[in-house]
């Protein structure tokens, strides 16, 4: 019967190793959430005796992780821009490539700056806020379709004390309205309806409408380009975050839609992950 931190430990990385690339991390997240500790306190209580009531939401946890729910469900939260973001069933994972999103919308508009910026499909709201933050002066609305996701972004938002984030339920460009916009940022739902990746990892638990679009995965993204240049300003940019291989093909939707100025910007993994592009006047 386990009854320690450190037995706990041992066990659960040991019943993840066939189930979690990181079973050790995964086990130690599990305690460290449950339990309340900090990495540094985890690694000086390994012979700590667990509470029932603890060890029994461990033991359920540990299950559910085995099954391949994502960590980030487990806990109700996930890093994001160096903020701690809740996170539910209801919204995508954020995740590090997103970055490369947030990183060129800042690049584009001065620290000083008093723009009107869009976040479509916002999710957990995690891109809205991150630029929220840094760019304070600056005006942003925050899209989706699902009313969950957005109590989710709304609760971020209030966590993080950013005000300047307007949310609005509707489908991309649709529930904007009026407002014209010096920048639209997306990272919306680019996989293929057929991908095998659909039936593995993590993925299998986040919501199917913010991962798939059609049978090219650019279904969302050619929804998204066609509408845009009616909400941008005059050399308004719009930044889209994408799959490695979709970039030539959203070049070309983009200059059919009269887009110019296209460029491609690749992650840290080398791969192209971002491609921002200027409605021609």
């Amino acid at each position: 019967m386990v009854s320690t931190v450190g037995q706990f430990l041992h066990e659960a990385e040991t019943h993840l190793s066939s189930h979690s690339p990181s079973p050790r991390l995964d086990a130690e997240v599990l305690v460290m959430h449950v339990c309340g500790l900090s990495r540094a306190e985890l690694l000086t209580r390994a012979d700590v005796e667990l509470r029932q009531t603890s060890l029994t939401r461990l033991q359920t946890l540990l299950a559910r992780r085995a099954a391949g729910e994502p960590l980030a469900y487990l806990t109700g939260v996930r890093e994001f821009w160096s903020l701690p973001l809740r996170v539910s069933a209801d919204v995508l994972i954020p995740r590090p490539e997103t970055e490369l999103l947030v990183e060129r919308a800042l690049a584009h508009v001065p620290p000083a700056a008093s723009w009107t910026i869009a976040d479509l499909g916002t999710g957990s709201g995690a891109i809205a806020i991150a630029i929220a933050r840094e760019r304070p002066r600056s005006r942003l609305f925050a899209t989706d379709a699902s009313a969950a996701a957005l109590e989710v972004a709304r609760e971020n938002a209030h966590r993080h004390h950013v005000t300047n984030i307007e949310f609005r339920e509707g489908n991309w460009c649709a529930a904007l309205g009026k407002e014209r916009f010096e920048l639209i940022v997306s990272n919306p739902p680019y996989v293929c309806e057929a991908d095998a990746h659909l039936a593995r990892g993590d993925v299998r638990f986040e919501p199917r409408a913010a991962l798939v679009a059609g049978a090219d995965g650019l279904d969302a993204i050619r929804t998204i380009v066609a509408d845009c240049p009616r909400y941008l300003a005059d050399m308004g940019r719009l930044l889209l975050e994408h799959g490695h291989d979709q970039a030539a093909a959203i070049s070309r939707i983009l200059i059919g839609a009269g887009f110019r100025d296209i460029v491609v910007h690749r992650d840290l993994a080398d791969l192209e992950r971002v491609t921002e592009a200027r409605r021609a006047t």
